[in-house]
């Protein structure tokens, strides 16, 4: 297991985190996704451990708080051994003010996720997404006050659009306040909007990515293929319509590249799917997530080799799509217009 730079800050993370989304089961969106309880919850942490992996994923509505209690009893008497990040904005309750970026709600946010979390500091904290009512100066303020109280020790955001990390960023200089160190994207090989202009962003004021979702909403677990009915088991099943959109024949196309890559190498679809990700510009860690040990081993033996120059180039071919305005057009002039390394021409 390599360890990686958090973007502009001493911290190092493991190149694959293993993300809580699983956890508890706590309402029926979830359940489609697992109901790890603490017994198991326990083992997988600890097979992960042992691996070499140190940073764990949650967030405050994941079962309505339940992964960040199973999380936290599952980590019982080896806090130190891992970083945490954990995620605030969306609703936790039935009020007005019980969702957003406000500093009322961040502050009661924090406390809370310590409290389920059995812990006095969040290693990584996230805004899980942006809130355009609050202004930016009173959520920035808000997290370098947690940071400065030892409350928190990295902020993050997540499902930022460009403008919105770059204003951030701005007036987090302007005023000498923490900064966004990395930004938790949906990437994928066959979602890759993050590469037409966050992925620069994010290589030129060196803030990272963490992935989630790196298989795709599922797509790319190698169950999904031409003339095959989905999985009676499916994250992709039950909750579809919650995720990105993908044409069935782009998915067969882009699946069809990984299992030549993937006999070359002797490794799954997903073992594939997950290393191209490492390879790419601006990436800490990809979060992985499992239902069961066997999955988790499966998901881990994706750090264990190297794609070659010739078949991440072979999945870029792949996978590549029609970039909007004005990105197509920057990218006919990169001698005065340069971009991350993998699009250079």
């Amino acid at each position: 297991m390599e360890f990686r730079l958090l973007g502009n800050s001493g911290l190092k993370v493991s190149e694959l985190c293993f993300g809580t989304g699983t956890f508890g089961g706590g309402n029926e969106l979830f359940k489609a996704w697992g109901s790890t309880q603490v017994a198991e919850a326990k083992r997988l942490i600890g097979i992960s451990l042992d691996a070499g992996i140190n940073l764990f994923d949650t967030a405050d509505i994941y079962s309505d708080g339940l992964a960040e209690e199973i999380l936290g009893k599952a980590i019982e008497g080896r806090r130190n051994d891992l970083l945490i990040s954990t995620k605030a904005t969306f609703a936790t309750g039935k009020g007005p003010n019980d969702l957003g970026s406000s500093r009322y709600h961040l502050i009661t946010a924090c406390e809370k996720s310590l409290r389920r979390l059995a812990t006095d500091h969040i290693d990584v904290y996230h805004m899980h997404g942006f809130d355009a009512l609050t202004p930016v100066e009173e959520l920035l303020s808000t997290l370098d006050d947690l940071v400065q109280s030892g409350k928190v020790r990295y902020i993050a955001c997540s499902n930022f659009s460009g403008w919105h990390l770059m204003k951030s960023l701005a007036i987090s200089e302007r005023y000498g306040w923490a900064k966004y160190v990395v930004h938790q994207v949906y990437y994928s090989l066959i979602g890759r909007d993050y590469e037409t202009e966050l992925m620069p962003l994010g290589v030129d004021q060196k803030v990272s990515a963490l992935i989630w979702s790196p298989l795709g909403w599922g797509r790319l677990t190698g169950k999904i293929r031409r003339g095959q009915p989905l999985p009676e088991v499916s994250r992709l099943k039950a909750t579809a319509d919650l995720g990105p959109p993908v044409e069935d024949e782009y998915v067969y196309r882009v699946v069809d590249a990984i299992d030549v890559v993937a006999k070359e190498n002797g490794r799954s679809v997903p073992q594939i799917a997950l290393n191209w990700l490492l390879r790419k510009p601006t990436v800490s860690s990809v979060i992985i997530g499992a239902r069961n040990e066997e999955q988790l081993k499966q998901n881990l033996k994706a750090a264990d080799f190297k794609l070659t120059e010739e078949q991440v180039k072979h999945l870029d071919s792949a996978s590549e799509r029609v970039v909007p305005y004005p990105y197509w057009h920057q990218r006919q002039f990169v001698k005065r217009n340069p971009l991350p390394p993998s699009f250079a021409q």
